[in-house]
């Protein structure tokens, strides 16, 4: 339909490649600064733990066409 923004697309994380999966995360990781109250985690502590996530189906990796960006969202 012209002139409607394109739809995000949900990409499955086992779609891929490991080390780009542990990209994705990071850079997601890193750009949202999640607070994770007063105990302090390692950046891989994070990475494993949204990867963790995505395993369990608690969230998704999307990918919004429109702005070309990839993010994670709560499933």
């Amino acid at each position: 339909m012209e002139g409607e923004a394109p739809q995000p697309v949900v990409v499955p994380y086992t779609e891929l490649a490991p080390d780009l999966l542990h990209a994705v995360v990071e850079s997601y990781v890193l750009r949202e600064g999640t607070d994770y109250g007063e105990k302090e985690f390692s950046l891989e502590d994070k990475v494993s733990h949204v990867i963790g996530q995505l395993e369990r189906g608690e969230a998704r990796i999307v990918f919004d066409p429109e702005t070309e960006s990839v993010s994670i969202a709560r499933a």
